[in-house]
């Protein structure tokens, strides 16, 4: 059976910055992975979210059909997601939502709504979850720039908070337990940009692998804190820090109960450049990757992970009618 870790539990409220950043610091080196409290939303308000997330996703398929994934926002149904390009799984037994910016607005056309009728005070709720979100994850990397002896308003100075690329994403797995070990929930991935916040409704089944490139993989489960956002570095950070900070392999595996989670990614806009900071190389450490576009890295990420649109829509059709 897999351990139990003890995260670092960071206190976003805290004072004292620089403790706190520090205490991130470790946490980044050691696990890319930590526990965020006092981080300005309620439980009472997240139990609201997960409600309105339920009725969603018990609407009948082709309700949430009418709302299939476009632009990366709307309804992704299961199997749809294949999280590890390397498994001859027919894809993850999940199925999720997306919800794009809702101040950019130019995102906020892009985003698509169950109408008000059929989900009463839906979109609300939605929106107003993703400005509490982005306003903790600005806080968030204010303190994560500290915990690099950067500035503590260097992603804006370099442009990574300039109209952030940031996901709202509702997930639900039925829960249902495999037939042999290695079904997943989600299959193993890291998250793919800065850094991203996690809600859970407390039902297990996360778990991650410190060294994701060691055999045999070691995994261990997250435990759920109640009132604590889970919070995991990216990829992208991980190029940042020059592998400094951990972008971790992590999954979901079934437990036989329902689970669902909020995840939210926030992401630079499409052209900040991802280039290592001056505070993580020097010339016995040399950058351990060439500058990239933010955009041209998720792009390629989204399309492995999703294939196109077109694969979409084929992958929904009756497999009688054949896709053209």
């Amino acid at each position: 059976m897999p351990a139990t870790l003890s995260l670092p539990i960071i206190d976003l409220s805290s004072p004292n910055r620089l403790s706190s950043a520090n205490s991130i610091r470790q946490a980044c080196i050691e696990y890319g992975f930590f526990y965020l409290v006092n981080h300005g939303v309620d439980t009472e308000f997240m139990r609201r979210v997960f409600d309105h997330s339920a009725k969603f996703f018990s609407l009948p398929l082709q309700h949430k059909m009418d709302l299939a994934r476009k632009e990366y926002r709307g309804y992704t149904p299961l199997y749809a997601e294949t999280l590890d390009p390397t498994s001859l799984s027919k894809g993850d037994p999940k199925e999720s939502y997306y919800i794009g910016s809702v101040a950019d607005t130019t995102s906020v056309q892009l985003n698509q709504w169950p109408s008000e009728e059929l989900l009463p005070n839906w979109r609300p709720t939605l929106e107003s979850l993703f400005l509490k979100l982005l306003a903790t994850g600005k806080e968030l990397l204010s303190l994560i720039a500290l915990s690099l002896h950067l500035d503590e308003n260097y992603f804006e100075k370099i442009g990574a908070l300039d109209k952030p690329a940031a996901f709202l994403r509702l997930l639900h797995y039925a829960g249902e337990l495999g037939s042999h070990e290695q079904m997943y929930g989600a299959s193993p991935h890291s998250d793919y940009g800065m850094v991203t916040l996690l809600v859970t409704n407390g039902v297990p089944g996360l778990q991650i692998c410190k060294e994701k490139f060691k055999q045999p993989q070691v995994w261990e489960d997250v435990h759920h804190v109640e009132g604590a956002l889970i919070v995991n570095i990216g990829d992208l950070m991980e190029r940042w820090t020059n592998c400094l900070y951990r972008s971790t392999l992590h999954r979901v595996m079934p437990t036989g109960k329902e689970r669902y989670s909020v995840a939210f990614f926030m992401d630079p806009p499409p052209n900040c450049v991802v280039e290592c900071f001056e505070s993580c190389c020097s010339e016995s450490s040399p950058p351990r990757f060439p500058p990239i576009r933010s955009g041209d890295y998720l792009n390629e990420r989204f399309r492995v992970t999703y294939g196109s649109e077109r694969d979409l829509k084929c992958s929904i059709q009756s497999k009688n009618q054949g896709c053209t």
